[in-house]
């Protein structure tokens, strides 16, 4: 019996110290876990930002790219140190539950209403909200992402703010739910002949791809904004995620450099950015119409990350 219960003292102190060995080696490893959303995953922008950043440090970058709700979810159990997401009333919770924190700003564009050529439901140029309640007493097919994703959340606040309830839309024949990413959501919407929310990036990028025909039909107002944060994982609550590695990626992000491979990105192949830089605009004002939306729209208490939430990261914010 003595004999046994040595062996198991022995056996759970090997074992103890292997955990510790393996949190200690995921900690130190040269390699930093980005869960992000699909719409900068799908663009291909993550991969100039990865090329340049292991340029730069060395380290390897590795992307769990999911809708913003899945985002943080992953997050939350500790299986990326840094988000991407575009969904700040999520964020807001994230923040506030202390999952994460050391939230910057990171870059801006905007969503558009994307649907057939001959557009049956006849919105092309109404506002958004107009458009949404269009759709509705039409009931032209309407292809929602369904995934808890920033841009699922942007659709349920639209048809909320069109004065449509979101529990009952589910209901309708015509209100169909893809459960995929942007993607997948823009040719299931091209294969049906019908109408999505998507960001303007990733329709972009698969329209020059030749891979929809659908069309641009309503891509202005303040309330089809769309707002991409980043914010590193609390390792308070998962001792080995590379914290500190989090922030160095962060200040990438938001350096001259990180910020001009943003406003870059999509020029020579689109014409035109697909993502706009939003550090400076912010800092210096240079267009207050459009800073006064951002802050509006996903400034929390008039700061993008309050001071409680900044995980001893006040320099990020001088």
């Amino acid at each position: 019996m003595d004999r046994w219960i040595g062996m198991l003292i022995v056996l759970t102190i090997a074992a103890f110290f292997a955990l510790a060995v393996i949190e200690i080696s995921i900690q130190n490893e040269d390699r930093l876990m980005v869960a992000t959303t699909t719409s900068l995953y799908d663009t291909g922008l993550l991969d100039v930002i990865t090329e340049q950043y292991q340029t730069v440090y060395g380290s390897n970058l590795y992307f769990l790219a999911l809708g913003s709700g899945q985002s943080l979810e992953h997050a939350k159990r500790g299986d990326a140190d840094v988000v991407l997401v575009h969904a700040p009333e999520l964020e807001n919770k994230f923040l506030s539950e202390n999952i994460g924190g050391a939230r910057k700003i990171i870059a801006y564009n905007f969503f558009a209403i994307v649907g057939p050529g001959d557009d049956p439901a006849e919105i092309e140029n109404m506002s958004p909200l107009e458009a949404f309640q269009k759709i509705a007493r039409t009931g032209e097919t309407w292809i929602s992402r369904g995934d808890n994703s920033g841009t699922h959340t942007k659709e349920k606040s639209l048809w909320q703010a069109a004065g449509l309830e979101i529990e009952r839309l589910t209901d309708e024949s015509w209100y169909l739910e893809s459960g995929s990413g942007m993607g997948a959501t823009l040719q299931i919407a091209n294969e049906r002949r019908a109408y999505t929310l998507a960001d303007i990036g990733t329709c972009l990028k698969y329209r020059h791809e030749n891979l929809i025909d659908l069309k641009i039909l309503v891509n202005e107002g303040r309330e089809l904004l769309n707002v991409y944060s980043v914010m590193a994982v609390n390792a308070e609550n998962h001792p080995y995620l590379n914290f500190q590695k989090a922030v160095q990626f962060i200040k990438f992000l938001i350096s001259d450099e990180g910020q001009g491979i943003i406003g870059e990105f999509g020029v020579i192949d689109y014409g035109r950015p697909l993502f706009y830089p939003a550090v400076q605009l912010l800092k210096e004002n240079t267009n207050p119409q459009l800073a006064s939306w951002i802050r509006e729209y996903a400034f929390f208490d008039n700061s993008e990350c309050p001071p409680q939430y900044r995980l001893g990261q006040d320099e990020l914010y001088a």
